[in-house]
């Protein structure tokens, strides 16, 4: 049953898990680590290609357990890996095989703690950035002064290049191709699916590197690559915004495939080169026609409500903007 579901993010006392409790939320996607030092204490960022750069069964047990204790139940792990422990495959550096086979080691260990599906993107930023998605304006006034966030390609286009030179299409697919190759049989040996998500933005390059997942062909590609029940998509609703694509039309050939595994539900204003953020509410995106095309092609998967502005007297990791989001999709439901 198609369902509003949530990031399981970790604080002192487990707060925000019981808040998620409190407001209806069954199902979460579990995260990593609830700040970028517990990251970089986690993954330094030096010892990215060595062996070790995974996640244990041990640990991803007591993950689990510790959001099972509060009530709710975890159906996929999101970015496990920080990106300076895939980079170099994404890129086809020295230290790719290493990183494969860490990340190999973490999908099986991920099988044997029962939690099924990896989300992962695609997206080269700078050597140092833990934040995926690029925006270029944080504090942009929305509804009653509300900030957000906004892209906008004039803007970025004089970015200096992320990495030592400016890489291809050909180069990145070819990349693309070696990875999903070499993780297949580790993907079915575990019996774990891959969740793939949109390029944030979906422009096509970004500081000399470009975005494969910017299109409904990207993504068409990607699942003809696989060619496997176990790769599927993390079908993020802002992004096929930001894209001006046929969202409805998307949904019928990847979800009549069983390709869309869970999905993001947020609100964006525009398309590339320059979209916004905003509330749900005011999104240019269809929802109620989205989750009309989701029911009919039989979808079941988890919904997050994601990105929200950010609000007067809100509290990280914005308890406002979740509960706006998590009422506003369980209304969508219920009136479906």
């Amino acid at each position: 049953m198609m369902r509003v579901a949530a990031y399981a993010v970790l604080d002192e006392g487990d707060t925000f898990l019981r808040f998620l409790k409190q407001y209806g939320v069954e199902d979460v996607v579990l995260v990593g680590a609830s700040s970028e030092a517990e990251w970089r204490a986690r993954f330094p960022p030096e010892r990215g290609t060595t062996v070790g750069a995974s996640w244990s069964v041990d640990d991803l047990v007591r993950l689990r357990r510790r959001v099972e204790a509060a009530g709710l139940k975890p159906f996929a792990i999101e970015n496990p890996l920080p990106p300076w422990c895939m980079d170099r495959i994404k890129l086809g550096l020295p230290g790719r095989d290493e990183q494969i086979e860490n990340v190999a080691t973490t999908i099986r260990h991920l099988g044997q703690a029962d939690i099924p599906i990896f989300g992962y993107h695609w997206m080269v930023n700078p050597p140092d950035m833990l934040r995926a998605s690029w925006r270029t304006t944080f504090d942009v006034p929305g509804r009653g002064g509300a900030s957000v966030e906004r892209f906008d390609m004039s803007v970025a286009d004089s970015l200096p290049l992320f990495r030592d030179r400016v890489y291809t299409e050909t180069e990145m697919w070819a990349n693309y191709t070696t990875f999903i190759e070499a993780i297949r049989p580790v993907l079915v040996e575990s019996g774990v699916k891959l969740a793939l998500h949109p390029d944030d933005p979906p422009v096509e390059q970004l500081g000399g590197v470009p975005r494969l997942f910017r299109s409904f062909e990207g993504f068409r590609r990607a699942m003809e690559i696989a060619a496997s029940p176990m790769s599927g998509l993390n079908f993020c609703l802002g992004n096929w915004t930001a894209m001006g694509t046929d969202i409805v039309a998307a949904v019928q050939h990847f979800g009549s495939r069983g390709q869309i595994l869970y999905g993001h539900v947020q609100g964006v204003n525009g398309i590339v080169p320059r979209f916004q953020e905003c509330f749900l509410d005011q999104a240019d995106c269809n929802f109620p026609a989205v989750l009309r095309a989701l029911a009919s092609v039989g979808f079941d998967g988890g919904l997050i409500p994601t990105h929200f502005p950010h609000t007067v007297n809100d509290l990280a990791p914005q308890y406002q903007g979740h509960a706006f989001g998590i009422g506003y999709v369980k209304g969508m439901l219920a009136m479906l």
